[in-house]
């Protein structure tokens, strides 16, 4: 029987090891239809010809694609499309791009979980320190919750959230410049059930989203469990272009933008006043919704605050989504949302759908330590110590970062976005050194929607001392060092 000749492409410049490409692609040929079930693939060593590829490559993806019940090997005779997974109903080229979206960085984030080992100085993290946390406060408000409640604190709130909490947060957002009333508020569980909610609301499967490319790496998470097409839009030191979004927007038909306008995760970038009021206009146009997330906005320690973009709105196209997890506990699970007639009552009912209301002793809590005033003295304990974190990272990076390094100095928030030089080793290869050094971090092109981010690394300066912050950089150094010694005079292969 002959074989079938397999459409493969495979990026050699990509994170993504080639093994790893290969049962993507091939898992993708099989759930679209392309190949059928029975089909007779090529013997491994005549891929590996036809790629260009190690024969290992081939051997171990046909083994995984064997085991997760994709292939069917006979001896003798080769290896055949498994009649389980075939599918009799191709996808469609949006579901496949969702797909192969949701595959592609699997492989870094399975590398990622190396960084878990005891004794690493992990900058991975993308949460406060917890000597950060109010626990004193925490437990006393507790008490007084359910010493005034009883079990009243312990029933199903309302899904739109706990009354006082939403009239506080109303006067809270209008201090910032947002005119709403309590009506326009739902309280959710977390900034990242704020996000899915919305998500859900406004979207359908295969439907796209725009955002910028890097971006929050949980908008991915969501977008790729919703079955929603996620469009990276190029960024500059200002945020997400403005030029390439609109270009964007003169060809296709996106449901949703996302951005995050203060202290963007990953990178830190904060978009200027003027960009603020350009997107806004720009989505008024062309009537597209954009969800923007605030959850660092008040982890500012230089310069000016700046208006949401829900304050520039005057159409009702900004829903506005914050919480109080960063700020204060991020355990408690107590996030918000702001948003106009037109979308809200439909937020309501998927919040009601998803899991009736958020937990109600939590949202008391909150509102009882909001009325007790520690939030405006959490926070400003928390800026002098990000502050002096934030310039231990920029000195350490200068001290021991190599040349050729770059990074600029944010003004809030919990990042630190670098840039190694890109004629050394790729920040995949200085993790996994690093981590036989004991220091780890985020690998950039995992917050990335497509190719992107070969170099780059997050370091949360926020989770660790500056003495730790000093010995992990020393580290990231080290590792970038002792790899590049030889850079030049090995071949540079497939990971395997």
């Amino acid at each position: 029987m002959q074989s079938t000749v397999l459409n493969i492409s495979l990026n050699r410049d990509s994170e993504e090891p080639i093994y790893r490409q290969l049962i993507r692609q091939v898992q993708t040929l099989i759930d679209s239809g392309m190949l059928s079930a029975g089909t007779r693939l090529p013997a491994s060593r005549d891929l590996a010809k036809q790629l260009g590829i190690s024969r290992i490559s081939v051997v171990n993806a046909y083994a995984e694609l064997r085991s997760n019940g994709y292939l069917s090997a006979h001896a003798g005779r080769g290896t055949f499309v498994s009649r389980e997974k075939a599918s009799n109903n191709p996808i469609t080229a949006p579901q496949r791009a969702i797909q192969q979206q949701t595959n592609s960085t699997q492989s870094i984030r399975d590398m990622m979980r190396l960084a878990r080992k005891p004794g690493v100085i992990n900058f991975s993290h993308g949460s406060p320190p917890k000597e950060f946390f109010p626990v004193r406060h925490m437990q006393d408000a507790i008490n007084s919750v359910i010493d005034r409640d009883g079990a009243d604190a312990l029933s199903y709130e309302v899904p739109e959230g706990y009354l006082p909490l939403r009239v506080a947060v109303r006067d809270y957002v209008r201090a910032i410049g947002i005119q709403c009333r309590f009506e326009d508020v739902l309280i959710t569980g977390g900034a990242q059930q704020a996000i899915d909610l919305v998500l859900q609301a406004l979207m359908s499967e295969g439907e796209t989203l725009l955002t910028a490319d890097p971006t929050y790496l949980g908008i991915m998470d969501i977008a790729h469990a919703r079955r929603v097409h996620i469009q990276g839009i190029p960024i500059d030191e200002d945020g997400i272009r403005i030029d390439a979004l609109e270009n964007y927007l003169h060809d296709h038909h996106p449901r949703l933008i996302y951005v995050m306008p203060s202290f963007q995760n990953p990178t830190g970038h904060v978009m200027p006043i003027h960009r603020r009021r350009q997107l806004v206009r720009l989505a008024e146009r062309h009537q597209i919704p954009v969800l923007e997330d605030e959850v660092y906005r008040e982890f500012r320690f230089d310069g000016e605050h700046l208006p949401p973009l829900k304050a520039l709105d005057e159409s009702g196209m900004v829903i506005h989504a914050n919480a109080f997890t960063k700020m204060l506990l991020p355990g408690m699970r107590i996030g918000y949302l702001i948003a106009d007639g037109q979308h809200y009552d439909r937020l309501v009912r998927v919040k009601q759908a998803a899991d009736i209301s958020t937990s109600g002793l939590n949202q008391r809590t909150i509102h009882t330590l909001l009325e007790r005033g520690v939030l405006a003295k959490q926070l400003e304990r928390n800026r002098l110590e990000l502050r002096r974190r934030r310039d231990a990272a920029l000195q350490a990076a200068a001290e021991f970062f190599p040349e050729g390094t770059s990074w600029f100095s944010p003004e809030g928030g919990l990042y630190l976005w670098v840039d190694l030089p890109h004629d050394g080793p790729s920040a995949p290869e200085v993790f996994i050194n690093g981590i036989q050094m004991d220091v780890a971090f985020a690998i950039g092109s995992m917050f990335y929607t497509s190719d992107g981010g070969t170099h780059a690394m997050r370091l949360n300066y926020g989770i660790h001392s500056p003495n730790d912050i000093r010995e992990g950089f020393r580290r990231i150094g080290d590792a970038w060092r002792d790899l590049s010694m030889n850079y030049d005079n090995v071949q540079k292969s497939p990971m395997l």
